[in-house]
């Protein structure tokens, strides 16, 4: 079940404090991006934070559990996304301990052979 975009914006707007967020639709779900990081997807109007050591320090009872079938557990931030502070926090701590993501290679130019 692919989640609804009204439930996208309200993670959105709860964690928008805690720097550049943006929203990318990735495969019928989302990736939810801090200063151009990926910290978190919804899924199946799921919230999923990627799992840190300072998130696990900042929520008192992790829950955890994959996003998608075959997927490593993220965060499950259940009743915490409620809590506008709590949950910006939790954002900008995880977006501080992810690395930066690896510049794009440009495209290669496509090869035309000169005709005669």
């Amino acid at each position: 079940m692919a989640s609804d975009s009204s439930f996208v914006d309200f993670v959105c707007e709860q964690v928008s404090d805690a720097g550049d967020v943006t929203a990318r639709k990735m495969f019928g779900e989302y990736a939810i991006y801090c200063d151009g990081k990926v910290v978190g997807l919804v899924c199946d109007n799921q919230f999923f934070v990627k799992p840190t050591a300072s998130g696990r320090a900042l929520l008192a009872a992790v829950a955890e559990a994959p996003p998608y079938p075959g997927a490593k557990p993220y965060f499950l931030i259940g009743d915490q996304l409620e809590d506008r502070a709590f949950v910006t926090e939790l954002i900008r701590q995880t977006a501080l301990e992810l690395p930066a993501p690896k510049p794009k290679k440009p495209k290669a130019k496509k090869f035309k052979p000169e005709r005669a």
